[in-house]
C-alpha cells in the first residue's frame, strides 16, 4: 500500500470486532470430553448401543483454521507466497491432531502474526491486480469494480455469500483505502480486512433450519461445503461445492457422498489423507528426534529424511491401492530406495527412486515396524518400550492412559553393558507406584525390542539375546505373543482396533472429541467399516453422510 494511505488499525479493530482474541474455539461451555469409554484402559466399546432415529451430532465447537488449514486456505484464495506462515507459534495437538478446535486458541503473539501475514499477502495479491479482481475497473468503473470484488471475494473469503451489512462494512473499508490513497490501495485494504476478520480465520456456522432433535439444526449447504472441503482437502471449497451448496445439492446424503468421490479424486484429498496419518500416527515427530552418532553411527539427517519418505509413501500406496486397515498393520513389503534398503539390510532397489521391497519373514511388518515410527517412538541412546506400548494403547486401541503421579521419576534407567533394556525397566512391575500403568504400557513395548532406538534389525542388546516376547491385557485379542509382526496380525485381528480407527479419522473430521452423543454415530459407522471389508477409503463417505457432519447442536453443545 502507498505511504499516502496508511494501513488503519482502528478500522481492522472495528472489523474484527474484538472477536480475534477472545475466541477460544468454542462456542460455549468448557473443554470436550472424550465419551466415559475413552478413560478407562478397558473401554467398552460403542457396540450395543440402543439408537433412535433422530439425529445426535454431539457437541459443534467453532472451529478455528489451523496452520496447515490456514496456509492452504491462503494459497488458494490469494494465489500468493505463503512462507510467512511457517513462522507463526505452532498449533497445539489434543488427542494426537492438530485441528482440534478446543486446543486452537488465538494467542496474542498469534493475533500479531495473523496481523503480518495479512500485510503481506494483501500487498502480494495486489501487486497482480487483474488477475484478483472479477472485472476491469476501468470499463466498469472502480465503485461498480469495487462493489463486484468485494461481494465475488468475500464470498470466497467467508465461505458463503455475504449480508447486505457486510458488503456495505467493506465498502467502508475500501474506501478508507482509496481516499489515502487509490484504487488498488482500496481493494488492498479490504482484503487485509477479510483476512484478518473472524469469519475469514474460524469456520461460523450461523444457520439455524429446524432438524428433528430438540436443539439440533441442519447446517446450510455453505457450511456443509466447508465441512466437507476442510475434512477432505484442508482448505476452503471450490467452485463445484459453492455451485453445489446454492443450488441445494448438499444436505441429501446421496448428494453429498456424490460430492465426496469426486473430491476424493483430487490430489488435494492424498494431501489430507497423508497429514492424517501423520499426525494419528506421530510420524511428524521423527523431524525434531535426536540420536546419539556414538551409539548410532549409521543415523543422519539424510536417514531420517529418507525413513519419513518411507512411512509416507507406504501409506499412500497402501490407502489408496488397497485401502485395508490390516494391510497397514501386517504388510510384508515397504518402499525403499537403495540407501534404506541397505540400512535395513535387506535386498531392494538400486537406485534413489522408491519401489516396493519385501522384508524377511517374521522380520517386519507394516508401519509399526518402520524406521520412522520406531525411530520417534525411541530416546536418544536407547530404546522406549514404555513409548511404544503407550503409542499402541493409545492411538491403536483408543485407551487413554492417566499421566504418571508428579512425584514420580519418568527417566528412563541407565544403559547398562551388564543388562538388556528388558532387563532394566523390570523395575516398573516390582514398583508398586508404577505397575499398575506400566503393565498396559510394558509388555506391549517389549514386543518392538527388536528394533533400536533407530528402527535398525537386532538380535541381541548389550551382547545378550533379545526377548521380544510381550503381552496383550484388556483388549479383545488378548494373550502372549513375541515380536511386532506377531503383534501387528492380532492387532489386524481386533474388533477394537478397527473401532479405534473409525474414531480416530471420526476426531480428524470433526474436529474434537467424541462425546456420549456420538456413541450410535460411531456404532453406525464401525458396523459401514466392516460391511467395506475394513476399506479405509470409504470411511470418509460414510462419515460425511453421518448425523454429527450433517447437523450441528444449536447451541454448540458446550461440554
Amino acid at each position: 500500500m502507498s505511504s499516502s494511505a496508511p494501513h488503519s488499525p482502528p478500522l481492522l479493530a472495528l472489523v474484527l470486532g474484538g472477536a480475534l482474541l477472545s475466541c477460544t474455539g468454542m462456542v460455549q461451555g468448557g473443554r470436550g470430553t472424550p465419551s466415559t469409554s475413552d478413560s478407562s484402559p478397558n473401554p467398552t466399546m460403542t457396540l450395543g448401543v440402543q439408537c433412535d432415529p433422530s439425529p445426535k451430532p454431539g457437541r459443534s465447537p467453532l472451529r478455528r483454521l489451523n496452520q496447515q488449514e490456514y496456509k492452504h486456505t491462503i494459497s488458494d484464495l490469494l494465489g500468493v507466497d505463503t512462507s510467512i506462515v511457517a513462522t507463526f507459534p505452532p498449533d497445539e495437538a489434543s488427542l494426537g491432531f492438530l485441528n482440534n478446535a478446543d486446543a486452537l486458541v488465538v494467542t496474542g503473539l498469534l493475533a500479531e502474526s495473523y496481523m503480518t501475514a495479512a500485510i503481506t499477502f494483501a500487498t502480494a495479491a495486489v501487486a497482480k491486480l487483474n488477475t484478483l479482481l472479477p472485472c476491469d475497473p476501468a470499463s466498469a468503473g472502480e465503485e461498480v469494480c469495487a462493489l463486484a470484488f468485494i461481494t465475488a471475494f468475500g464470498q470466497r473469503a467467508f465461505r458463503r455469500p455475504l449480508a447486505a451489512d457486510e458488503v456495505a462494512l467493506f465498502q467502508g473499508v475500501y474506501q478508507q483505502g482509496r481516499s489515502g490513497g487509490g484504487f488498488a490501495d482500496g481493494i488492498e485494504l479490504a482484503v487485509e480486512a477479510f483476512i484478518q476478520s473472524p469469519r475469514f480465520l474460524y469456520r461460523v456456522e450461523l444457520a439455524n433450519a429446524p432438524a428433528g432433535g430438540q436443539n439440533v439444526v441442519s447446517v446450510d449447504g455453505y457450511e456443509m461445503a466447508s465441512r466437507l472441503s476442510y475434512f477432505l482437502w484442508g482448505t476452503m471449497p471450490d467452485a463445484e461445492l459453492f455451485s453445489a451448496a446454492a443450488s441445494g445439492k448438499l444436505s441429501a446424503p446421496a448428494d453429498i457422498e456424490t460430492e465426496v468421490r469426486r473430491m476424493v479424486r483430487d490430489p488435494r484429498a492424498r494431501r489430507s489423507v497423508a497429514e492424517f496419518h501423520n499426525e494419528w500416527l506421530g510420524l511428524g515427530e521423527l523431524a525434531g528426534a535426536t540420536k546419539d552418532p556414538a551409539t548410532y553411527p549409521a543415523w543422519n539427517d539424510t536417514i531420517r529424511a529418507e525413513v519419513q519418505q518411507e512411512g509416507a509413501n507406504f501409506v499412500d500406496h497402501v490407502f489408496w491401492e488397497d485401502g485395508r486397515l490390516e494391510t497397514l498393520l501386517t504388510a510384508p513389503y515397504s518402499y525403499l530406495n537403495q540407501d534404506l534398503a541397505h540400512y535395513y539390510g535387506v535386498s531392494g532397489p538400486s537406485g534413489t527412486a522408491y519401489e516396493r521391497a519385501e522384508f524377511p519373514a517374521n522380520q517386519r511388518a507394516g508401519i509399526l515396524t518402520q524406521g520412522a515410527l520406531l525411530s520417534a517412538l525411541a530416546k536418544p541412546n536407547q530404546t522406549a518400550p514404555v513409548l511404544r506400548g503407550k503409542f499402541v494403547r493409545e492411538m491403536l486401541l483408543c485407551q487413554q492412559l492417566s499421566p504418571p503421579p508428579p512425584n514420580i521419576v519418568i527417566t528412563p534407567p541407565d544403559v547398562r553393558p551388564d543388562a538388556t533394556t528388558r532387563q532394566r525397566f523390570t523395575q516398573h512391575s516390582k514398583d508398586p507406584n508404577c505397575a499398575v500403568c506400566h503393565q498396559l504400557m510394558d509388555p506391549l513395548g517389549f514386543g518392538f525390542e527388536n528394533y533400536d532406538a533407530v528402527g535398525q534389525f537386532r538380535a541381541t542388546d548389550q551382547g545378550f539375546p533379545v526377548d521380544a516376547s510381550g503381552q496383550l491385557i484388556n483388549t479383545d485379542v488378548d494373550g502372549k505373543f513375541t515380536g511386532a509382526v506377531e503383534l501387528a496380525q492380532k492387532l489386524a485381528t481386533s474388533a477394537e482396533v478397527r473401532q479405534c480407527l473409525v474414531k480416530q479419522w471420526f476426531r480428524y473430521a470433526v474436529g474434537r472429541a467424541e462425546t456420549d452423543d456420538d456413541q450410535c454415530t460411531l456404532q453406525n459407522l464401525g458396523s459401514e467399516f466392516d460391511s467395506a471389508k475394513h476399506d479405509m477409503r470409504e470411511l470418509s463417505v460414510k462419515i460425511a453422510s453421518s448425523d454429527a457432519f450433517r447437523y450441528r447442536s444449536a447451541d454448540g453443545g458446550g461440554n
